[in-house]
C-alpha cells in the first residue's frame, strides 16, 4: 500500500483536500489531530509539562493557544516538543497503517517536509493558497490575532521550497468545485 503525503501551510485547505480524499474512499490520517490525542498520553503529557510547565494543560485539555504562545515564539521549544510528540505519531501511524485496505493512504501533516516525514512517503501532495487568502481563512478559524497566525507561518517552510519535494501541487484559490477536480485528477493517477 502506497502512502501518500499531504501537506500546506497553515489555511492551504489541505483538511479540506484530505476530507475530499476520504469521500473518495481513501483512509486519511490527520497527524495533527493525532498528535493531539498523543499528548494527552500520561507519559507524553509528563514530558511536556516537565517541558512547558503545568499551564501547558487546562483540566487534562491541552491549551493549545499557551502552548502555541510559548513554541511558536522560541525555535528551540518547538524543536523539543517535536521530539517529544513525533516520534510517538510515528509508531502510531505505522500501527494505524496495518489496519488500512486500498491502493493508498493519505497521512496529512502540516510539516510533512519541515520534519523529513516526507522520506517515508511514495508520493506528497503539496496544497497551495496565497497569503492574503490562508490568513483570512485562519483568522475566521481559530480566532487568532494577525501576529500569532505569522508567527506560525514563519515556523513553516514557504510554498517554494516545499514545491521542489512535492510530487502533486493543488493550487486553492478557485473554490470547491475547482479543487474537487484537482482532488479527482490526482486519485485518478494515484490507483492506477
Amino acid at each position: 500500500m502506497k502512502i501518500i503525503g499531504l501537506t500546506g501551510g497553515i489555511g492551504s485547505g489541505k483538511s479540506t483536500v484530505a476530507r475530499m480524499f476520504n469521500e473518495l474512499g481513501v483512509a486519511v490520517y490527520i497527524a495533527d489531530d493525532e498528535a493531539k490525542n498523543i499528548m494527552r498520553q500520561k507519559e507524553v503529557k509528563e514530558k511536556i509539562i516537565l517541558l512547558l510547565g503545568k499551564e501547558a494543560f487546562v483540566e487534562n485539555e491541552l491549551n493549545k493557544k499557551f502552548i502555541a504562545e510559548k513554541v511558536f515564539q522560541n525555535r528551540t521549544l518547538l524543536e523539543q516538543l517535536n521530539e517529544i510528540v513525533h516520534p510517538a505519531v510515528a509508531v502510531h501511524f505505522s500501527e494505524w497503517i496495518q489496519n488500512q485496505k486500498g491502493a493508498y493512504v493519505i497521512k496529512e501533516a502540516a510539516i510533512l517536509f519541515e520534519n523529513g516525514g516526507y522520506k517515508q512517503c511514495d508520493k506528497t501532495i503539496l496544497v497551495k493558497a496565497n497569503k492574503d487568502l490562508r490568513l483570512k481563512r485562519v483568522l475566521k478559524r481559530d480566532k487568532s490575532t494577525v501576529s500569532e497566525v505569522e508567527a506560525r507561518m514563519k515556523n513553516q517552510w514557504t510554498d517554494a521550497k516545499k514545491e521542489k519535494l512535492a510530487d502533486f501541487i493543488i493550487e486553492n484559490n478557485q473554490g470547491l468545485r475547482e479543487l474537487r477536480l484537482q482532488v479527482g485528477s490526482i486519485h485518478h493517477k494515484l490507483i492506477k
